[in-house]
């Protein structure tokens, strides 16, 4: 069974979803149950994905869960460009972009090196 813990991926997932709990607390209260709730979903599903990859025996099952992360990656950056747009983001949650777009090179990385073991 492999560490999650010790992934470069893992850490910054983790720091992401906790950027987005944080910066969401000031959304809009009509939007607890739509662009909120979407949002941390999808950051917590990343660093969840990569944990329960970190599970599996098989390398195909591994990368299977390591590209799931990564369209929940893909799918919460989308979400934060219209949460930006809708002028739901103060200046420093803007600079949040960063590590998304950090995150999604580094596990982008992580599963070409998984598909290239195969």
């Amino acid at each position: 069974m492999r560490d999650h813990t010790k992934l470069r991926a893992f850490q910054l997932a983790d720091e992401v979803a906790i950027l987005i709990y944080k910066s969401t607390q000031n959304f809009p209260k009509e939007e607890i149950y739509g662009l909120t709730s979407q949002i941390r979903r999808a950051a917590v599903s990343v660093a969840s994905n990569i944990v329960e990859g970190c599970t599996r025996e098989s390398q195909a099952e591994y990368l299977r869960y390591l590209e799931i992360a990564y369209g929940s990656l893909k799918e919460l950056d989308y979400q934060w460009s219209l949460a930006s747009r809708l002028g739901y983001l103060n200046e420093s949650s803007l600079e949040h972009h960063s590590i998304i777009e950090e995150a999604k090179k580094v596990l982008y990385s992580l599963i070409k090196s998984v598909h290239l073991s195969k």
